[in-house]
């Protein structure tokens, strides 16, 4: 029975980890296999120039997800410490709470078109919008595997920017293609539709177009992750749930108001967000780039997420993000882990991948301001960072747990001291 929920999976070696998934998820030795050899250095030179080798970072799962009543076990590559853990924590108290509930707005991406050096800018406009269909039909004509599937270029929308600007440079006329890009990020499918459009675009408004390319502000293609969580279950320590939940909502509204707060408040989701993304062939990037877009859309740069206290006490925290990213297509057809990914997912659409990020953004987020509350940030990062302090060191096999529990011990947890710990273990 697919679960997510695996106690004692930390204590585990590897081995034991990875024959565990593949039974659970009943994946083949070939795709097994990958585990081993994430990427063959032949195909890593076929997928980008001038390759010398290749980048491995681990990978890990995510446990105890629960979202929309179904159990997710959630690939995540990063190499900073605490991020897994962190994720799979809060995701219990919240799967104890009833799960995460998500949803998504659809899979609408938006193509761009500049137009410079128009007479008229309203006439322009005008003679677009007046062959609005005309435009989106040879759009479509374009790519139409896509339209077979479902998708396709579905409303155009035209804006005058810089009208009133003395600079000919400023001023343009910048055409939106709204495209469904169905189970594809879609990128190269916007840049081929908006490209087709060039000419047609130029000898209506008998203007010049310069750039045409997708925007990554995909404003019209959100996910949403939602969580209820009574205060009890954020009991911890000397800490009430009350205070707790007090204490997060505090963290919250900093955040919101506060500018060089909100950036490392949100640096702290997409250490959620980015490990999936990167999991499963998709443009971390991009995501990167909307999503804090997104978070500056009401004129200062501010939360992603939001928290707040219901009327029966509870905290409840959001996340709605733009998430412009693919099952199908690119290096997710080519990379093996991306393909194992997947398969661990086991997602039957991109708006599902999407609601599962936000998801997983939305725990990270939470493990962040509860331990930021409560025991400091420090407490539980760096007791899991010592191992990595313990093997720069040179530590080695079972010396690496005994010499980063002697640094936490010592509250020690640096390269020098776990130097000096080494050659005495030597000794």
């Amino acid at each position: 029975m697919k679960t997510s929920r695996i106690p004692g999976f930390y204590n585990m070696t590897v081995d034991e980890r990875r024959d565990l998934i593949a039974t659970i998820h009943s994946i083949d030795d070939n795709i097994k296999h990958n585990f081993k050899e994430p990427l063959p250095l032949a195909t890593a030179d076929n997928m980008i120039e001038n390759v010398i080798g290749t980048f491995p970072l681990p990978f890990g799962l995510g446990l105890n997800f629960l979202i929309n009543g179904k159990e997710y076990v959630v690939p995540m590559a990063i190499e900073e410490p605490s991020v897994v853990a962190s994720a799979s924590y809060i995701a219990k108290i919240v799967r104890d709470a009833g799960g995460f509930t998500t949803e998504s707005t659809g899979r609408t991406m938006i193509g761009q078109i500049q137009v410079v050096g128009c007479s008229n800018m309203e006439a322009a406009k005008n003679a677009l919008l007046n062959e609005k269909e005309a435009l989106l039909n040879d759009a479509n004509a374009s790519y139409p595997s896509l339209v077979a599937r479902g998708g396709g270029a579905e409303d155009l929308e035209v804006r005058i920017i810089n009208e009133n600007s003395e600079s000919k440079y400023s001023q343009m006329l910048v055409v939106h293609v709204y495209i469904n890009t169905c189970d594809a990020m879609g990128a190269n499918i916007i840049n081929t539709m908006v490209e087709s459009l060039a000419p047609t675009v130029e000898q209506l408004t008998n203007g010049k177009v310069y750039l045409r390319i997708l925007s990554n502000y995909a404003d019209r293609c959100l996910a949403r992750a939602k969580c209820v969580i009574p205060s009890k279950l954020l009991a911890t320590g000397d800490f009430t749930g009350e205070e707790v939940r007090d204490g997060v909502v505090h963290a919250y509204e900093f955040a919101a108001s506060d500018p060089y707060r909100a950036v490392t408040h949100n640096k702290g989701i997409m250490n959620g967000i980015d490990p999936i993304v990167i999991a499963t062939g998709n443009d971390w990037r991009a995501v990167e780039a909307g999503a804090h877009a997104y978070a500056a859309r009401h004129g200062q740069y501010s939360s992603m997420t939001t928290w707040t206290v219901d009327a029966d006490g509870n905290l409840v925290g959001e996340l709605e993000l733009p998430m412009s990213v693919g099952t199908v297509g690119g290096s997710i057809r080519v990379h093996p882990m991306a393909q194992l990914s997947h398969k661990l997912l086991d997602v039957e659409s991109a708006e599902e991948l999407a609601q599962i990020i936000v998801a997983v953004g939305l725990a990270q987020n939470l493990g962040a301001l509860k331990a930021l509350v409560t025991d400091g940030i420090q407490k539980g990062h760096m007791a899991l960072h010592s191992r990595s302090v313990a093997m720069a060191a040179g530590a080695t096999g079972e010396m690496i747990d005994i010499i980063a529990e002697q640094l936490i011990k010592e509250k020690q947890i640096r390269v020098g001291k776990a130097k000096e710990l080494v050659a005495e273990y030597i000794k």
